[in-house]
This record gives structure tokens, sequence and C-alpha cells, in this order.
């Protein structure tokens, strides 16, 4: 394998993530948070894919098709999350509500990178250009934004448990690990499913889950912000 394939498949994996990035910092742009910590979330989440290989691979070899799709869910969700609560969630940087969905997809975006450029490698190694320019831009569109939508559902968990007990807190992190477990589980499993109808509806759905996702925000930037004069943050 050359330095050139791998630099292509560097590119390629870490394009379509930051396409996504610059949106999500596009929405936060009132209050936008620290370049130092974003760009810490989003190695932390590639750093998750590290451990998340040799544990997929274990599980493949012990586990029935069916479970080991809830196993890669699983393992991803938790992965991911737990690098956002290693390396993030404890830093007096996550000091407002929406800064929880923010630092969780940034995560979710860096895990995503990671996975992208190790999908690329294969067809780029093997000149299959076109075949990986496709696979990305399918990343794109699909796994890229399932990942996003997934972790910012743990984050959005947060968000709006952030000023509760920390049982309550506790309770609704789960709540929503589990809810980004099973939209993993079931995107897994429309796009393994054969034919072209089912990947339509699964990236159908992802993008349904996306507009969800954005009016949520919406709704929680308002309920942080509605008593802020313009261009103030909450210190």
């Amino acid at each position: 394998m050359t330095l050139t394939t791998l630099g292509y498949a560097f590119i390629g994996g870490l394009l379509p993530a930051f396409i996504w990035l610059y949106f999500l910092l596009k929405e936060d742009s009132r209050c936008p948070e620290p370049k130092a910590i974003i760009a810490l979330a989003f190695v932390a989440g590639m750093i998750a894919v590290v451990f998340t290989i040799p544990i997929e691979k274990y599980v493949q070899s012990t586990l029935t098709t069916g479970s080991l799709l809830t196993a890669w869910a699983l393992i991803e969700e938790v992965l991911k999350y737990g690098a956002a609560a290693l390396f993030i969630l404890w830093r007096p940087a996550v000091d407002e509500a929406p800064d929880y969905v923010i630092y969780m997809i940034t995560v979710a975006l860096g895990f995503a990178a990671a996975e992208n450029m190790l999908f690329l490698l294969t067809p780029f190694a093997s000149g299959q250009v076109a075949a990986g320019i496709f696979t990305s831009d399918m990343r794109f569109i699909g796994s890229n934004l399932l990942h996003v939508i997934a972790s910012a559902t743990i984050g959005f968990s947060l968000a709006f448990s952030s000023k509760s007990t920390p049982h309550v807190r506790l309770l609704m992190s789960s709540g929503g690990l589990i809810l980004a477990i099973a939209l993993h589980t079931a995107f897994n499993a429309l796009i393994m499913t054969q034919g072209a109808s089912t990947t339509i509806t699964a990236l159908f759905l992802v993008w349904i889950a996306a507009v969800v996702f954005l009016a949520t925000f919406e709704v929680l930037k308002y309920f942080q912000y509605r008593n802020l004069p313009s261009n103030t943050c909450q210190s």
C-alpha cells in the first residue's frame, strides 16, 4: 500500500466528516466552543475506533448474525459515549445545555472520519477509485449522518437533564444510550438487507431523523438563549 493510497484514504475519510462538522459549528455560531476542545473531541472519536475494531472482530467470531448487529451498535455507541465522557464532558467548557449535543456529535464525526478512512483503504489500494468515491458518498449520506444522530440522542438526553439531580441524569443518559443503540441497530439491519429499496428506506429514515434533530436542537437553543441579549453568551 503506497503513501499516495493512504493519503487519498485520509483525505476521503476526513472530508465528509469536516463538511458535517462545518454545518454543526455554524449552528453553534452564536456561542462557539473553544476550537482546541472541538479538535480534542474529534480526535477522541478517532481514538475510539482503535478500540472498536478488535472488539467487533472478537464478537463477530462468537455471535450469530442477528445479535451481531445489536452488538456492533452497542460497542460503537458505548465507546463514542465513553470517549466523550473521558476526554470532554467533564471540562469547564461544557457549561451550557447545547454543549452536550455539540461535543457528542463532534466525537461521532471523529469516529466516522476514522471509519471512512478504513473503508476507503481497500478500494483505493486496488485501484478502484470510482468505487471508493461512491463508498465515500454513500457513507456521507448515510453512515456519517447515522453516527451524528445516534450520538446526538445521547447529547440531548444529557442536555435536557443538565439541571436535574444525578439520579435523573443517569436515567436520562441511559435512556439516550439505549435509543442510540436501537437506532443504530435498525439502520444496520436495513443496510445489510439485500435490495435497493431497503437501502433507500434506511437513508430516508436517517434524513427524517436528521430533520427531527435539527428541530430539537433549535428548541434547545431557544430555551438556552431566549433571555440573553443578542450576541451574548452565558459565562
